[in-house]
């Protein structure tokens, strides 16, 4: 079995509002051609593919079947998830470790642009004897457990607010980033509502872009680069699938992924073993309550550390320094790639104006979105 997993090479496309100009198959084949030059390689070498893709929002049945010519991977293994990139990876992580896999390229891709039935979709994840024939908007999820985050004193309604002008300002120095911007507290917090007390601007807005990884085992990582990241351990749950049956105010399935995670890499105390995290905040008030179901602050902390500069860029734990999905855009199943692909150019060094000093190790957490509880994450190193 190979020891250790590494991820070699990412390439990304620009992440946009809408993408007239270019098919899904274009999106994705920009981001396969720039991961195989960074390490330097041709389709032919990799050894098998993960795709991933959830049909709904791609608009067909079996979509893993249109990803196989922009990636060059007609005639090879290919298998498709349908969860997040992060749920990807740690399938890539496991094929390599067999063993028998030396390369595995991992694909995710969002079109959500073209998609003019987002709600009625999200509608599909909810239980569909108890809940989805309540026929809502998906976001009523969202305003009731944010209520009773709010309610249990885990943070009030400015930190929520904090979160979004934080991660819209960041945006602002990532040029890949759809929605950069200079907000104030007051502005979120005067939004138009949505699901009280979410507002339209703790919301992120659909983006499109592609995201493509190349990972590969130790024994072969000195030929594709002399700089890798290092997947140091990998973790992924599903809470209820109920409304009547979940933990309100609280990620269960965020905490058991990061449990599961942190035992793969060895870290006891995430808060002083963690440098830098791209955590999921498709909804404001999430980047604290993940910040807290990852042990990077206590409970109820997190709120009061935004405030405080904690989490900020220049901060002791930098947090979504890419934008985050609030100031990237909302990626649906390819949020986790570009969470790692965050964290990959951070612990490179090749983060530009945005660079965090210092960090050797980072997390990367994803969730599906309301109204599912299903959460991954993972731990990188570059050494």
């Amino acid at each position: 079995m190979s020891s250790r997993v590494a991820i070699a090479g990412i390439g990304t496309t620009n992440f946009s509002v809408t993408s007239p100009g270019v098919s899904y198959r274009e999106l994705t084949y920009e981001a396969a051609v720039k991961a195989y030059e960074e390490v330097g390689i041709e389709p032919k070498d990799v050894d098998s593919f993960v795709c991933t893709s959830e049909d709904f929002c791609e608009g067909y049945s079996i979509s893993d079947e249109y990803a196989n010519d922009q990636l060059g991977a007609v005639l090879k293994p290919v298998q498709t998830i349908s969860g997040d990139a992060i749920h990807s990876l740690a399938t890539a992580t496991m094929l390599i470790l067999t063993g028998h896999f030396n390369i595995v390229v991992v694909q995710a891709l969002s079109k959500m642009s073209n998609v003019k039935t987002i709600p009625e979709i999200m509608n599909f994840a909810f239980d569909p004897i108890l809940n989805r024939p309540l026929d809502e908007y998906y976001l009523y999820v969202s305003g009731l457990d944010m209520n009773r985050f709010i309610f249990e004193g885990r943070a009030n309604r400015n930190q929520c607010a904090m979160v979004v002008v934080k991660n819209r300002k960041n945006a602002l120095l990532n040029p890949q980033a759809a929605y950069g911007a200079s907000l104030s507290v007051e502005q979120v917090l005067t939004s138009e509502p949505v699901a009280e007390p979410v507002r339209k601007l703790d919301v992120a807005g659909i983006a499109d872009g592609a995201i493509v990884m190349v990972l590969c085992s130790e024994k072969i990582v000195s030929s594709l680069t002399n700089n890798p990241v290092w997947v140091k351990g990998i973790g992924w749950a599903s809470d209820s699938p109920t409304l009547e049956s979940r933990e309100w105010g609280e990620s269960a399935s965020t905490i058991i992924a990061a449990d599961m995670a942190y035992r793969m890499a060895g870290i006891t105390c995430p808060a002083k073993e963690i440098q830098i995290a791209e955590v999921s905040d498709e909804i404001s008030y999430k980047e604290l309550q993940h910040l807290e179901a990852l042990r990077l602050f206590e409970r109820g902390h997190a709120g009061v550390a935004l405030e405080d500069g904690k989490t900020f860029p220049d901060g002791v734990l930098p947090v979504n320094t890419s934008g985050g999905s609030l100031g990237v855009g909302h990626l649906f199943e390819a949020t986790g790639a570009q969470k790692v692909a965050e964290i990959f150019t951070q612990l490179k060094g090749h983060a530009g104006k945005r660079q965090v000093k210092d960090a050797h190790s980072g997390l990367a957490q994803s969730w599906r979105g309301d109204p599912s509880t299903s959460s991954a994450v993972v731990v990188l190193s570059n050494s």
